[in-house]
């Protein structure tokens, strides 16, 4: 058996020339965020699919000019594009440092105050909620709380390993974050 090397190499654009491409109407962008993230904040002129859902058959159907994906970081637009290459879409390119590097670049972006806080954040209050509540319950009730803690702990070390959140995807289907 011998073991497969995934050669492909994802392109990256630059805040400035994707915001150039976006003007010129010379790109589709795409953002791959979870809908409520992409409701409180986006970049105008994107398109939202959330990586959740991802179907690269919608993408065919959306022209042939170049593709651009966007997610917070670029993780997750690293990821959408892995699956338009399996699909067999090749001209596809990730905004380098996602929508932080956009901003940082003094780029606007669309803000909606009415949307949910954003999936980073109720990850932080859920995770913060949970190792308080198991300590005082470890201390007030039964050392076997300070498992839940424990266990928290747990998780946010292998989120920061892997780069993947078991509590983002579980808090991204709640109802308020599945609005559009």
């Amino acid at each position: 058996m011998t073991a497969q090397i995934n050669l492909f190499q994802l392109a990256e654009i630059e805040a400035f020339e994707l915001n150039q491409k976006l003007n010129l109407q010379q790109v589709i962008l795409l953002d791959v965020r979870e809908s409520g993230e992409y409701a409180s904040e986006y970049i105008a002129g994107s398109i939202s699919m959330p990586l959740s859902g991802f179907d690269p058959s919608q993408v065919v159907q959306m022209g042939d000019r170049p593709l651009v994906l966007c997610c917070q970081s670029g993780m997750r637009s690293s990821q959408a594009a892995e699956k338009l290459r399996e699909y067999g879409l090749t001209n596809v390119m990730q905004l380098k440092g996602g929508l932080s590097s956009w901003k940082a670049s003094g780029f606007k972006t669309q803000i909606d105050r009415s949307a949910p806080i954003s999936l980073f954040r109720q990850v932080q209050i859920m995770a913060g909620s949970l190792v308080a509540i198991g300590t005082g319950l470890g201390v007030l009730v039964s050392p076997w709380f300070l498992l839940l803690s424990g266990f928290v702990g747990c998780g946010l070390v292998f989120a920061g390993i892997s780069n993947t959140c078991a509590m983002g995807m579980l808090l991204a289907k709640l109802p308020y974050n599945q609005r559009n």
